[in-house]
């Protein structure tokens, strides 16, 4: 049995945990609670389980929505990010992708992803297309919260941004506003 005082330090080094993690933009999710079995329509999804997960935010039109990434086209960033190799992703059409926005290079405090729709938007899918976006030289970096803002920072020469061909499966799990 816990102690008061064993329940405050656990609390205090959770705490401590969440804020390391908020301010990294990284986040581990856990949920306390077994499910039941998943079923639609009469479709077996099978039991359905909770796992520890690590979770990202990303900016969306200045608020910070949280996301999953659980698979992408390119095999050194599945390594990096630990997460599965799938490089038929990159075979996904077009009109299936949004834009997912990265910066490269200088940056200003604080920049995380920057997402081009969120959920329900009909726009929306959790494939994105990688798009590097750079500051060019002289240029001050300032945080980029927006698509419309990066697109108006590009048409003023401002920065650069380059599509990649590479599709990152990374479904929005929770929308902050």
């Amino acid at each position: 049995m816990y102690t008061s005082r064993k329940w405050l330090g656990l609390a205090t080094v959770m705490l401590i945990a969440l804020a390391l993690g908020g301010i990294a933009g990284i986040h581990q999710v856990r949920a306390a609670v077994p499910a039941a079995a998943g079923t639609v329509a009469g479709l077996q999804f099978g039991t359905a389980q909770h796992i520890n997960q690590t979770v990202w935010s990303a900016f969306y039109d200045s608020h910070k929505d949280v996301y999953i990434g659980t698979d992408v086209s390119d095999k050194s960033q599945a390594a990096a990010l630990h997460i599965n190799y799938a490089p038929l992703l990159a075979k996904a059409g077009t009109k299936a992708l949004s834009p997912m926005y990265l910066v490269k290079g200088r940056s200003a405090a604080g920049q995380i992803a920057v997402y081009g729709s969120e959920p329900p938007d009909p726009a929306y899918s959790p494939l994105w297309q990688e798009i590097i976006v750079q500051w060019k030289a002289g240029a001050k970096a300032v945080l980029l919260t927006s698509d419309n803002q990066i697109n108006g920072l590009a048409k003023k020469g401002t920065l650069t941004k380059h599509a990649t061909s590479i599709v990152f499966n990374a479904p929005i799990v929770k929308v902050t506003k």
